[in-house]
């Protein structure tokens, strides 16, 4: 009896010191996925190419110039991609002609960043015909938001942070009125401490929770479900910003991200400008940000509205993929991004 009781014993102490091993090469692994790596932040002298990888930029000669002079106000130089003005129907060129842009712009060792000229959509047309490896060597920062999630995702995937800040057309408003979109663009480019204090709201829900902040456009997420581009909010905050939908669509698209488990492990959710949302002829009957709580009523994790990040003038930057504190409470919230 007593062999026997030894080998039971030896057993289950393989298994549960087996257990906790495994358990604790996950929670490394898990670690390992969420650090991602930074590209080198930008000093006078290096180059930022243009690019559009999605819609067309018809009329939009002077703000690419705008953007052109922006650039070299900061000292740094550009680089305007071959077709950034080519016409293909919607797009901004063709799919292999937008394409060769941003790969060249990728592949370019002079290029520090990437900065996409405007949105719109196309850019998820490009997702399967780039080659990231030299990207992977030599990170640059990829700069937008609103259709480039599509590209953020991928981005992210790969293990890098990127830029969710305005593009090259946002210049159409004048400087003035955008000068807080700026000045957060170029803090976050150039390395400077970015921390932002929002507006309170009584639909908060309050919280502290540290982690590495992800998302974009909400229908740019949405899309990406079932993709190797879709990603993983486990253990992230996620952000999320919305134009010109109704608000029966943007619950519908929260509810399939719940149903896919978007947010089962998710950390907490800042959203942002829910900018011009279209009247439906059944109204909905409550505001969009009751409809937000509402949607995400059986999890715990706070919730921040009022980050001016988006389809508005004040767009201000938010590093992807970098670890923020995000303190909630009905009077204001903070955000405090970390590593500079």
């Amino acid at each position: 009896m007593s062999r026997y009781l030894l080998i039971l014993c030896l057993f289950c102490g393989l298994f549960f010191f087996g257990k906790h091993a495994f358990s604790a090469q996950n929670n490394a692994l898990q670690k390992q996925e969420i650090t991602l790596k930074q590209p080198p932040y930008l000093k006078a002298g290096d180059t930022v190419a243009i690019v559009a990888p999605a819609g067309i930029l018809k009329h939009r000669t002077r703000e690419i110039e705008q953007a052109k002079a922006l650039l070299k106000s900061w000292g740094l130089h550009s680089a305007v991609g071959k077709h950034v003005f080519n016409q293909n129907n919607h797009f901004a060129g063709t799919d292999s002609e937008r394409c060769e842009d941003f790969q060249k712009a990728l592949d370019d060792p002079k290029i520090k960043a990437i900065w996409c000229a405007r949105g719109g959509y196309g850019s998820v047309r490009l997702l399967d015909k780039l080659d990231w490896s030299n990207f992977k060597q030599h990170p640059k920062w990829i700069i937008g938001y609103s259709d480039i999630t599509a590209i953020h995702n991928q981005v992210h995937n790969l293990g890098f942070e990127s830029l969710h800040a305005m593009m090259g057309t946002s210049l159409q408003d004048d400087a003035e009125t955008i000068k807080e979109t700026i000045a957060t663009f170029k803090s976050a480019l150039f390395g400077n401490t970015l921390n932002y204090t929002l507006k309170g709201s009584e639909y908060n829900r309050a919280g502290i929770v540290s982690a590495p902040l992800v998302g974009g456009n909400l229908t740019i997420l949405h899309t990406m479900l079932g993709s190797e581009t879709n990603i993983d909010t486990s253990g992230k905050i996620l952000f999320i910003e919305e134009i010109g939908e109704y608000k029966y669509h943007i619950d519908r698209m929260l509810q399939s991200l719940k149903r896919a488990g978007y947010f089962d492990n998710c950390k907490g959710v800042i959203v942002g400008n829910m900018t011009r949302l279209r009247r439906n002829t059944t109204q909905w009957g409550s505001s969009v940000e009751q409809l937000i709580l509402d949607a995400l009523s059986e999890y715990s994790f706070p919730i921040a509205f009022n980050m001016p990040a988006g389809h508005e003038k004040d767009n201000r930057a938010l590093i992807l993929g970098r670890t923020v504190e995000l303190i909630v409470k009905k009077e204001q919230s903070t955000i405090i991004f970390k590593g500079f």
